[in-house]
């Protein structure tokens, strides 16, 4: 049977436990405080800064497991849109009672469903909640194709900092890899890992599951 990666094995479970994204996470809480539901949320940030966790999380406030969509943005068409809004009027299972959708890969969404969701989040019900994530790279190429700026109007936008992120993302992945018996290399040789991977988590992970830190040096 094939085992989960580092990644998805060690995913955040809670807030807490959410790495280098402290800002961001206080945000939502404070957004938290008037309700998380009935809104549409932009997360952005570099690959591998916790934008799908983040996510993920939001949706969990509000919607239980069966109750969470995700979809990629290339493959959204107008039609499949009216079939979801139209599925947004039913609450969602269990005691939580929302339904949240998640849009990845926000980047790629096309002018003509960038139009239709204008409409769509302008009634949008109040326990459903729409996350868009995308990166930063991949936004600034949606802005200058499309005016996206309509659509995000209407979504809180919560930005994911890439400042900062080397210590606290080497810190957590060689606990990781120590829990996993995969850690012999010193704090030194995963702040150099951090860098060399430009502060991507999930390609941190990988290079620890081959092996990188039990033969890397000081």
């Amino acid at each position: 049977m094939r085992k989960q990666s580092l990644c998805e094995s060690h995913r955040p479970q809670k807030w807490g436990e959410v790495v280098g994204q402290d800002s961001a996470i206080t945000a939502l809480r404070t957004l938290a405080k008037r309700g998380l539901a009935g809104r549409a949320y932009w997360i952005s940030g570099i690959s591998g800064s916790g934008k799908t966790t983040i996510a993920r999380l939001l949706a969990a406030e509000i919607a239980e497991p069966i109750a969470v969509t995700e979809l990629d943005a290339g493959a959204l068409t107008v039609p499949v849109l009216k079939d979801l809004e139209g599925s947004m009027r039913l609450w969602g299972w269990g005691e939580k009672g929302g339904k949240a959708y998640i849009v990845n890969e926000a980047h790629g969404l096309p002018a003509a469903i960038v139009r239709q969701l204008l409409v769509m989040l302008e009634r949008l019900p109040q326990h459903v909640m729409f996350i868009f994530t995308t990166t930063a790279l991949g936004q600034k190429k949606l802005f200058s194709n499309i005016d996206a700026g309509p659509l995000l109007s209407r979504c809180y936008c919560i930005e994911l900092t890439a400042n900062g992120l080397e210590g606290p993302f080497a810190e957590h992945v060689k606990t990781v890899a120590k829990a996993e018996g995969l850690d012999s290399a010193p704090v030194s040789a995963y702040l150099r890992l951090a860098q060399r991977c430009k502060c991507n988590m999930r390609a941190m992970f990988q290079a620890v599951e081959c092996g990188e830190m039990v033969a890397a040096k000081a």
